[in-house]
């Protein structure tokens, strides 16, 4: 998993949706990324609501394209970010996210 404040889309990786056999939806906006590739764009034309936990204190669900990419198999960028008021603090690598209005410890 990736945090990249310098990405515009919460993407996941083909394979995983595939692998774990996740329902995707058709996106209601396609659209086509160039910087996940070497000069090859990438069109974006399925989503998928996407589960996942870190450690036993953050759980979450969101909606995010589906790609396929080798970076990671998740990642989240600034529209995940701004959802959950994600403070990163450089120093320490941490992310503190804010869901349900409630402060969730540190994402190492």
């Amino acid at each position: 998993m990736i945090i990249d404040s310098g990405s515009c889309a919460n993407v996941t990786y083909t394979t995983l949706v595939t692998k774990l056999g996740l329902p995707t939806t058709s996106h209601p906006k396609p659209y086509k990324l160039q910087w996940l590739n070497d000069g090859n764009q990438l069109k974006v034309t399925h989503q998928v609501l996407l589960s996942f936990a870190v450690g036993k204190h953050y759980n979450d669900e969101f909606l995010c394209d589906v790609i396929p990419m080798d970076v990671c198999h998740l990642l989240l960028g600034r529209p995940w970010q701004f959802d959950r008021n994600a403070i990163h603090d450089g120093r320490k690598n941490t992310c503190t996210i804010k869901k349900d209005k409630k402060s969730r410890p540190n994402i190492p």
